[in-house]
């Protein structure tokens, strides 16, 4: 929001309480002077003005419900993400359905029940059948909404699924590191002293563990397969971050030397997401949703979701970190097989030639 918007919001605040005090201090000195007609007549006002704030209130909250749903993120991207916008539309439906009745009430009844001079008020003072409606009803309601919630919540950070890409992720201050196994499919052991940048050892792989020659670090982006389980383990090499997967309706704190785990299965690649939101320049991002320190705004991943066979050539392309520290050790695939001796080969076939001449 600019300035010039909050100062004129600020105006317009100022001016309503202005004119409401003024408002009340004529009743006042109305009443003290005696004049009950003009009390009455501005207490009708005011019911009125009532109804008209009701009316206005919820006329603006579906205007700002039509304005603003085209903005938000859209269709879920992943299985578990569909579970949770589902947990969401039916929470706001039972919330909204509640607010609309009671806001009704409060303002109908503010009207209605308006000070009259013949008018006494009646005193309920206790009801035990309307309490236990009002308690009851709301808490098996919440206690169904938490249930669904604790379920998938216990669902998403449970076991994967045996056919999982499992992928590392690490935060530090301002950027993320993906990590993924080699053919072993087991991880190497690292230890947070052994990390060295200028020795592109980002993550401190030990490189006495054969199983850390083949893993693949990256920073580029997390790469995973559109209908295949992911399971993301996460860590940080610093502060406390947060993988916050908007687009798959999924987070996760990032503790520095406590992993924590998730795992979503991807619904839709890139590609096909833009062709759905209409936006040729979209990415799944990955936000970190903790303030880590000044840089924290630029903090920002992209996941790639793609097909079996695009990540199968991506991956080939890849060099594991191991060779890229140590490039002098890792034979290339490039060097060419030495050129066998033709002159060896052509002598014993010259002296068979002319042995068989003779």
């Amino acid at each position: 929001m600019s300035m010039s918007a909050f100062f004129i919001i600020a105006v317009l605040l100022l001016g309503f309480l202005i004119v409401f005090q003024i408002a009340k201090a004529s009743e006042y000195v109305a009443v003290l002077k005696g004049e009950k007609k003009t009390f009455e007549q501005n207490n009708r006002i005011n019911g009125f003005l009532l109804l008209a704030f009701l009316i206005l209130g919820l006329v603006g909250v579906y205007w700002c419900n039509a304005l603003l749903k085209p903005k938000i993120l859209g269709e879920a991207a992943s299985d578990h993400g569909q579970k949770i916008d589902q947990m969401l539309y039916i929470t706001l439906i039972i919330t909204g359905i509640v607010f609309v009745l009671t806001q009704v009430l409060l303002f109908w009844f503010a009207f209605k029940y308006q000070y009259k001079e013949n008018r006494k008020a009646f005193y309920f003072p206790h009801n035990n059948k309307l309490e236990l409606i009002w308690t009851v009803i709301p808490a098996i309601t919440l206690t169904i909404l938490v249930g669904f919630g604790l379920y998938y919540w216990f669902k998403i950070t449970g076991d994967a699924p045996k056919d999982s890409l499992v992928v590392e992720i690490t935060g530090k201050q301002f950027a993320w590191v993906y990590r993924y196994p080699g053919k072993d499919n087991t991880f190497g052991k690292k230890y947070y002293k052994n990390i060295n940048e200028a020795q592109s050892n980002q993550l401190g792989l030990l490189w006495d563990d054969p199983a850390s020659h083949d893993d693949i670090v990256t920073t580029e982006a997390l790469y995973v397969v559109k209908g295949q389980p992911v399971k993301l383990v996460i860590n940080s090499r610093d502060v406390v971050h947060d993988v916050g997967l908007s687009h798959f309706r999924m987070k996760m704190d990032a503790v520095p030397g406590t992993p924590t785990t998730m795992w979503f299965t991807p619904l839709y690649t890139t590609e096909e997401m833009k062709q759905k939101t209409n936006n040729p320049n979209f990415e799944y991002e990955i936000s970190c949703d903790q303030m880590c320190g000044k840089g924290h705004y630029s903090m920002k991943g992209i996941i790639k979701v793609v097909s079996q066979s695009d990540f199968i050539l991506w991956r080939a392309k890849q060099k594991s970190n191991y060779a890229q520290a140590f490039p002098e050790k890792v034979p290339s695939a490039a060097t060419p097989a030495p050129a066998a001796d033709s002159t060896k080969s052509a002598k014993p076939a010259a002296d068979s030639a002319a042995t068989a001449k003779k």
